[in-house]
């Protein structure tokens, strides 16, 4: 059972190896800067946060259907106790997101990411929030939000420092990733830092889940992110890859030519270039649906079969206006919005109660500003496979 700090290495891979990573660091740092500064309305932001908390309680196998988690942003929660327990979960985690978000920012708040009490303020934050009747494990062990287990553990094959070793670790492992300051070299440090964070396992419970959002926080204070894309995705969708090789990274040295620490040197290279990956990947397919040539072809499309197939009231006419606000990602009168649809104006009425009433348009107030709104059902037509088991679940909805 670990206990002494030197277990612990390496943290970070030698120099002699770090090239090939900084070059794809470099790669994804300017695609994912050019993709953070892109002007979005705030219901896809909106509607990222519930996909995130989706796939990451996928990955623990607690996740519930994708417009379950809608019904419970309107409090409106299953007589299922284990569905409603799953449903406050996935609440949780975006109202998690939220605060975490606005309490690092910038550099020096994902510097300050790297300390045990950031740590205990991300458990504290997510579990917080829950109901004591909430707060159990599997085994029906009490969790405590924000503190530190008090027990040893294992964790698959891996047997966690002793728990009352877990806080020196815990120092070691804020120290070597908060001195990691330069660009390329410091998103290693945070891909590396998730694996470590998972080895000391601090919690009883949810050191996934805290994990994930240490991550996602890291990459939204940096800049790199603008909520437009997160890594919970791309390790939800390679679940298997995703523990296999967390899992792998816990073991020990190879032989003479794998590293000089007591853990692996070539199972913690994997694991960052596979975090490299995978937000490349969701950075790439972002990028591919914010591309608003084809988006608008795709927003016709949404349009003429809600016209033509649903006959939900919904115009094809409204093309251009939500198109325009979409790229602005800002509110209009409700009059300017009519006098884009080229119709009179008991038909322009008409068409645009239909877009409210379809989700198209979100409004605050009766006869408040509208925006762009992205309901669930129009997925498979403007982002079609970027959450497709919400397209399939709102597929299947009466």
């Amino acid at each position: 059972m670990y206990s002494q700090i030197h277990q612990f290495e390496p943290l970070m891979p030698s120099e002699a190896r770090l090239e090939p990573l900084l070059s794809k660091a470099h790669d994804l740092s300017r695609l994912a800067t050019t993709l953070a500064g892109t002007r979005v309305p705030p219901e896809l932001r909106s509607l990222l946060r519930s996909m995130n908390s989706y796939y990451t309680n996928r990955i623990e196998g607690q996740h519930t259907r994708p417009h379950e988690i809608e019904q419970a942003l309107r409090q409106n929660f299953s007589q299922d106790a284990l569905l409603a327990a799953k449903q406050r979960l996935a609440v949780a985690h975006i109202e998690a997101e939220i605060k975490l978000e606005t309490r690092y920012q910038g550099p020096d708040g994902a510097q300050s990411l790297y300390s045990a009490s950031a740590v205990q303020d991300i458990h504290q934050t997510l579990f917080g929030q829950l109901p004591a009747s909430d707060l159990f494990t599997l085994e029906n062990e009490a969790i405590v939000p924000g503190a530190w287990r008090a027990r040893d553990v294992e964790v698959g094959q891996h047997v966690a420092p002793t728990h009352a070793s877990a806080p020196e670790f815990l120092g070691r492992w804020a120290s070597e990733y908060a001195h990691v300051r330069r660009g390329e070299a410091a998103l290693v440090a945070i891909a590396a830092a998730h694996q470590r964070l998972g080895w000391i396992h601090p919690f009883v419970d949810g050191n996934g889940r805290v994990m994930r959002l240490h991550t996602h926080i890291w990459l939204n204070a940096m800049g790199y992110t603008g909520g437009l894309w997160s890594p919970l995705r791309g390790f939800a969708r390679r679940a298997d890859r995703y523990y296999a090789l967390l899992a792998d990274a816990d073991s020990l040295r190879r032989g003479a030519l794998d590293g000089r620490g007591n853990l692996s040197e070539q199972a913690l290279l994997a694991w960052v270039d596979f975090v490299f990956d995978v937000c490349l990947d969701q950075i790439n397919f972002m990028t591919s649906m914010l591309d608003f040539e084809t988006l608008k072809s795709r927003l016709e499309a949404c349009l003429v079969f809600e016209e033509r197939v649903l006959k939900s009231g919904v115009r094809q006419t409204s093309l251009r206006g939500l198109h325009y606000l979409f790229l602005s990602g800002e509110e209009m009168a409700r009059g300017d919005f009519k006098n884009m649809l080229g119709l009179g104006e008991r038909n322009a009425t008409d068409a645009l109660g239909a877009l409210i009433k379809r989700g198209l348009l979100v409004s605050d107030t009766p006869q408040g500003k509208v925006r762009f709104g992205l309901p669930q059902h129009t997925l498979r037509f403007l982002f079609p496979q970027l959450w497709p088991e919400a397209e399939a679940d709102s597929a299947n909805l009466p």
